[in-house]
C-alpha cells in the first residue's frame, strides 16, 4: 500500500480552516492532515472549531516563524495556506529563504475562502509565489491570470477549482414541514450599527408578516469570538434591543451552513458566501438591495446572477432564482450537487501549545536544474465523466509531489519591485527582509516545562478577550462620543 501523504494546513480563523482543511482532501484524498492556527486576533476557539466540523490528526497554534521552522523540520509533501494575503506572503518568504535553491520541498498552495470582490490585485499579488493559486471559478481564474500578467508575472498557478465545501443535497420545497427562510449574516457587512439593526428588523417583521413561516437568522460566531471579519456589532446585542424582542417564529442559530441548508427553503443575505452554497444546491436565495449596490457591501459581485432583491419583494412572496449562465461563470452548478464533499468529523477541542523547533533548510544542489516532473501538468475528466472541479488541480499537485526537485519560490514581490511594501509585511510577521525569522522569533522549547506552556497559553488568550472586548465594547462607544 503507498504511503499516505502528509499535508500540513496554516490556517487564521474558523473559515479558513474549513476551507484549507476541505481543499487538502480534494487535492489529496488520502492523507494525514496535520493542522496549523496562525496566533492572532481571529484565532478560533474549540467551540468554532466544532462547528466548522474538520478533523486533523494534529492540531497546533504556532506564529509564523514557528510554523516555517515546523516545515523546514518535518517532510510534508503538501502544505495549503488558509490565510489573508500579508500572512501567505510571509510564509513564501520564508520557505524561499529555507529552500532558496532547487530541493525537495513541499507543494505550497494557496487560494481564496470565498467571494473575491475587493483588493483583487493586491490580495493577488501577495499570493503569487505559491505552485498553486486556486481560483474559486472561470470567472475567477480569468481575472487572477489578468493581473498577474499586468505585472509580467508568471500566472501559470493560476489553477480553477470550485470552493471546496459546494455539495449537500438538492434542494426539495417544504412539503409538509414549514416553510424555513435563512437570513445568512455577515461579521462586518454592513457595518453600521444603524445598517445591521435595519436588516435585523426586517427579518423579525418577515416573520410577523408571514407567522406560518420559521425565520432562522444564521450567525457566524458567538459575542467575544472573532471569524476572518471583525464584528463590532453582533446581531445577538442587536436583538436584545428589538421592542417586544424577536417574534415567536423568529430565531437565532449557530451551527453549520451546510446542515443549516438541509432545510432552507430562502437563504437571505447581502453578500455571504453562503449564497453560492445556497445557489449550488437550487435552493432559492435572495441577494438584498435594501443598502444598495456597492462595492463596499459586496453585493455587486451578484449582477446578472437573477439574486438580487429587497425585503419588500421577498415579502410579497418573491422566490429568486439564479441565472444559469451566471451561475457556470461562477462554478456553481446546481442538480449536480450530491452528498457533502467531506463528511463532518469532530474536531480536537482544544489546540495544543506550539513546540518551536530550530528551522533546519532542506539540502539544495545549487545549479540543478527544473525536472520536467515539476511542470504544471493538465488533465480533464474523460467525457461523459462527472464533473470534478478538482481534478486539473490534483493533476498538478500530484506532478509536483512527484518531482525529484521542485523550484525555489519566487514571489513576485522582492526587495527589487515592492522596496518599501515587503520589508514591512515580513516585519509583522517577525521576518527580516530576506525571509528569515528575527532574533527571539522562534521561542525554543527546551527546559520548558509544561506549567510554563500552559500559563503562556492562557495569557495569549486573556490578551486575546480583552482586544475583542475593545473591539465590539469600547471602540463604539468612543465613536459615537466622538459624534456628539
Amino acid at each position: 500500500m503507498p504511503e499516505r501523504k502528509r499535508v500540513a494546513v496554516l490556517a487564521d480563523s474558523d473559515t479558513r480552516w474549513k476551507w484549507g482543511a476541505l481543499t487538502a482532501r480534494r487535492l489529496v484524498p488520502d492523507h494525514q492532515l496535520t493542522g496549523y492556527l496562525l496566533r492572532g486576533r481571529a484565532t478560533p476557539t474549540a467551540r468554532q472549531l466544532g462547528e466548522v466540523g474538520v478533523r486533523a490528526d494534529r492540531l497546533t497554534e504556532v506564529t509564523c516563524a514557528e510554523f516555517l521552522a515546523e516545515i523546514g523540520r518535518e517532510r510534508y509533501d503538501v502544505v495549503v495556506l488558509a490565510l489573508v494575503g500579508g500572512a501567505v506572503q510571509a510564509v513564501l518568504h520564508g520557505a524561499r529563504a529555507l529552500w532558496p535553491t532547487p530541493a525537495k520541498r513541499p507543494v505550497l498552495v494557496t487560494g481564496y475562502v470565498g467571494v473575491v470582490y475587493e483588493k483583487l490585485a493586491d490580495g493577488l499579488l501577495l499570493r503569487h509565489g505559491a505552485d498553486l493559486v486556486l481560483a474559486n471559478s472561470r470567472h475567477d481564474a480569468e481575472r487572477f491570470r489578468a493581473v498577474y500578467e499586468g505585472v509580467g508575472a508568471d500566472a501559470g498557478a493560476v489553477t480553477e477549482t470550485a470552493l471546496p465545501f459546494l455539495g449537500g443535497a438538492p434542494y426539495e420545497p417544504a412539503g409538509s414541514r414549514a416553510h424555513t427562510v435563512v437570513f445568512a449574516v455577515q461579521p462586518s457587512v454592513p457595518d453600521s450599527r444603524a445598517d445591521r439593526a435595519y436588516l435585523l428588523e426586517r427579518a423579525a417583521g418577515h416573520a410577523r408578516l408571514h407567522p406560518e413561516r420559521e425565520v432562522l437568522i444564521k450567525l457566524r460566531s458567538k459575542p467575544g469570538e472573532h471569524t476572518t471579519h471583525l464584528e463590532e456589532q453582533p446581531y445577538q446585542r442587536l436583538a436584545e434591543k428589538i421592542p417586544g424582542g424577536l417574534p415567536a417564529n423568529c430565531r437565532l442559530v449557530y451551527g453549520n451552513m451546510g446542515e443549516v441548508l438541509d432545510g432552507t427553503d430562502l437563504l437571505v443575505t447581502v453578500s455571504s458566501t453562503a449564497a453560492l452554497e445556497s445557489l449550488h444546491r437550487s435552493i432559492p436565495t435572495a441577494i438584498l438591495t435594501d443598502l444598495g449596490i456597492r462595492e463596499a457591501l459586496g453585493n455587486h459581485h451578484f449582477l446578472g446572477s437573477g439574486c438580487l432583491a429587497s425585503w419588500d419583494q421577498l415579502d410579497s412572496g418573491l422566490l429568486p432564482e439564479g441565472d444559469p449562465l451566471w451561475l457556470a461563470a461562477q462554478g456553481v452548478l446546481p442538480g449536480r450537487a450530491t452528498a457533502a464533499p467531506v463528511a463532518a468529523e469532530p474536531v480536537a477541542a482544544e489546540p495544543v501549545a506550539a513546540e518551536p523547533v530550530a528551522a533546519e533548510p532542506g539540502a539544495a544542489e545549487p545549479g540543478a536544474a527544473e525536472p520536467a516532473e515539476a511542470a504544471h501538468p493538465s488533465a480533464e475528466p474523460a467525457a461523459g465523466a462527472p464533473h470534478d472541479a478538482y481534478a486539473v488541480a490534483r493533476a498538478k499537485v500530484a506532478g509536483l509531489v512527484a518531482a525529484a526537485r521542485l523550484p525555489a519560490p519566487a514571489p513576485y514581490y522582492t526587495l527589487t519591485t515592492a522596496p518599501r511594501y515587503l520589508p514591512g509585511i515580513l516585519a509583522r510577521h517577525h521576518l527580516a527582509p530576506d525571509g528569515t525569522p528575527l532574533p527571539g522569533a522562534v521561542r525554543p522549547s527546551a527546559g520548558e516545562s509544561r506549567l510554563r506552556r500552559r500559563l503562556r497559553a492562557h495569557l495569549r488568550e486573556a490578551a486575546r478577550g480583552a482586544y475583542r472586548h475593545g473591539v465590539q465594547r469600547v471602540a463604539p462607544v468612543i465613536r459615537r462620543l466622538g459624534e456628539l
